[in-house]
């Protein structure tokens, strides 16, 4: 179970990787978010989407969810169930960015990140945790953001709110690890999904520590190796774009 709402995102990718390795896909969207940003989102694009899906993977089905509402966590594991009978594995990878720095951030802005950063991915993982024992081991990613590697300044609110999804890594991955679920989690850094002009991706290559910038499939690939067997005591890990450990982790997944 993933999120996806643009055809060049990152939970499209993963949704593609998994779908060609096997997997049943339940997929939400939510096209209203992207439609305000500068990347936008055209208004059909997850009907298309999911019609790509429906051709590569065994079985999808997909919704339109506001995760910013309390119940919506709960309500996306009833229907997902519904379909499914049980879900095993869980890709964390909704988002709300804005731009504010220490100077300008309210609760409103405050609580607008922490609703979808933080809220929605510790209640999806509590729906996912109170599951019957999954009849095949099961694992959770969060798709986490480089707030320290390094600081992201002007960004306090979306800096602050992802960063509590590493410390939901460790602690949860210590919790399920009875139940057979590896929990782990990813920061693949500035990922090219067709929001970077030529102007940004260079100076973003400029400043970036291994020169080169991310891209969905790679983030995916990952995804796929460790929801695999191969990767079944790979657990409680923040794996970082920046580090050695994601170079690793690709070769391995290759």
């Amino acid at each position: 179970m993933t999120g996806v709402t643009r055809r060049a995102g990152i939970g499209a990718a993963i949704a593609r990787e998994l779908g060609r390795a096997g997997a049943r896909l339940f997929v939400t969207f939510f096209r209203h978010y992207d439609a305000l940003q500068t990347w936008g989102v055209e208004p059909d694009e997850p009907e298309l989407l999911l019609r790509e899906l429906a051709a590569i993977a065994d079985d999808v089905a997909g919704i339109e969810l506001d995760l910013s509402h309390p119940a919506s966590p709960a309500d996306l594991f009833n229907q997902a169930r519904q379909r499914f009978g049980q879900i095993d594995i869980l890709i964390n990878n909704a988002a709300h960015w804005e731009a504010g720095g220490i100077g300008e951030v309210g609760a409103d802005q405050q609580d607008r990140h922490h609703t979808v950063n933080v809220r929605a991915p510790v209640l999806l993982c509590a729906e996912f945790a109170r599951q019957p024992k999954l009849s095949r081991p099961g694992c959770s990613f969060n798709i986490t953001s480089g707030q320290s590697h390094p600081p992201m300044p002007g960004n306090i609110a979306y800096a602050v709110t992802k960063a509590a999804l590493d410390a939901l890594t460790l602690t949860l991955s210590a919790e399920l690890a009875g139940r057979g679920i590896t929990v782990n989690a990813l920061d693949p850094g500035p990922t090219d999904t067709g929001w970077m002009t030529d102007q940004l991706r260079s100076k973003i290559l400029q400043a970036s520590p291994p020169g080169r910038i991310s891209y969905p499939e790679e983030i995916a690939r990952l995804v796929r190796y460790l929801s695999g067997d191969a990767a079944a005591s790979i657990t409680g890990l923040v794996i970082r774009a920046q580090d050695e450990g994601w170079a690793a982790v690709v070769r391995g997944a290759g």
